[in-house]
């Protein structure tokens, strides 16, 4: 790995750790990195934005809040438009999609009246900021806050659930295939007392990709934390529930280390800067379909966000907001729209999924066959 900067408070406690204990697993440093209860990114960083370390698709144009919230409403209306209902974003950033969300479903009648708004977020920092951008809104909608993503949340009344960027932040497992076998990947120090991956004991992967056997150094990552998430989903089936997943990840499982690190909008080593710069790994779509599915839940897509964005009518709402604005404001707002839905951009990387209980098909997911 490249020569560290100056060591974080996370990294010489991970340091000492190391040298008592041993090696970590990747799982094990990743959660450090984002949960460490003094150090941890989570704990006190407000880093989404342009002057923080990455833009997520809220924040660069308002029509994907707006469509997230006029699909909220047509899942609530395809529940039977219950009088209560518990909508819960995870992870809601700034609270930008939320009040994005809102502001739009407001044409559906009886909708913000019937709804609970729940939001999961760990991070002080962050919890303050939803508060002032959620202002308005909750003078209409109540609210409440969770540090974590637990049962007793809801599962009392139908429930709608988003997530944009949530899994992304799991902790991730990686084995690697070495001497014929896989063993757990974890980090150590090298003599001059850098971090270092390093393969560590013998250890089973709970699935593999199809099409061909590992070969010497392939790596496979895996999601133990998506196993509690699905069994979340699965506690509250018993009443309607349609959960909206976006984020970026792979539609099939495959070989190959997508844990990453980034800063300031670049990427950088996982080791350059503990507990200072996100870490986040591909969502594996396949691993979550097969976990919700085995629980009795149904999944729809994944589909990419382009398809989704544009199947809900992302055009036709770009260009009202163009109409309306001024000609110095409608190029930026087409630029936004771009980008978000870009097939070649965050359109094609990010995919969406749907998971859900007593209700049907949901647009622009199509039934299958």
């Amino acid at each position: 790995m490249t020569r560290e900067q100056q060591p974080t408070p996370l990294a010489v406690k991970l340091k000492e750790r190391i040298r008592r204990e041993g090696p970590l697993s990747v799982m094990e440093y990743m959660r450090a990195c984002l949960d460490d209860p003094d150090h941890g990114y989570y704990r006190g960083q407000a880093a989404i934005g342009a002057a923080g370390d990455f833009t997520t698709a809220p924040e660069i144009s308002q029509t994907f809040g707006e469509l997230i919230g006029i699909w909220a409403a047509v899942a609530w209306r395809a529940m039977g438009a219950p009088a209560q209902l518990d909508l819960i974003e995870l992870g809601p950033g700034r609270g930008t999609m939320m009040t994005d969300a809102l502001r739009a479903a407001r044409v559906v009648p009886g909708f913000l009246e019937a709804i609970q708004l729940h939001l999961v977020e760990s991070n002080p920092v962050l919890r303050e900021t939803q508060r002032q951008t959620l202002a308005a809104a909750l003078r209409q909608v109540p609210a409440s806050w969770h540090d974590e993503l637990t049962p007793d949340i809801a599962g009392t009344r139908p429930t709608i659930v988003l997530a944009n960027e949530f899994l992304d932040a799991f902790p991730v497992r990686q084995l690697v295939f070495t001497d014929s076998r896989w063993c757990e990947r974890c980090v150590a120090l090298d003599s001059r007392e850098y971090f270092e991956l390093v393969p560590g004991p013998p250890a089973q992967p709970e699935r593999l990709p199809a099409g061909r056997p590992p070969q010497e150094g392939d790596v496979l990552e895996m999601h133990p934390g998506f196993a509690q998430f699905a069994d979340t989903l699965r506690q509250w089936s018993a009443l309607p529930l349609a959960a909206l997943i976006i984020d970026y990840g792979h539609t099939e499982t495959a070989f190959g280390e997508t844990l990453q690190a980034i800063s300031r909008h670049r990427y950088a080593s996982i080791f350059e800067k503990p507990g200072e710069m996100d870490l986040t790994a591909h969502v594996d779509f396949a691993e979550l379909k097969d976990l919700c599915a085995v629980r009795g839940l149904a999944v729809d897509g994944p589909i990419t966000q382009s398809e989704f964005l544009f199947g809900l009518g992302l055009a036709e709402r770009a260009s009202k907001l163009m109409a309306a604005a001024r000609p110095s404001e409608a190029g930026l707002i087409e630029t936004s729209v771009q980008r978000i839905a870009d097939p070649l951009g965050m359109g094609g990387r990010f995919k969406v999924v749907c998971v859900r209980s007593g209700v049907p098909v949901l647009p622009p997911f199509r039934p299958a066959g």
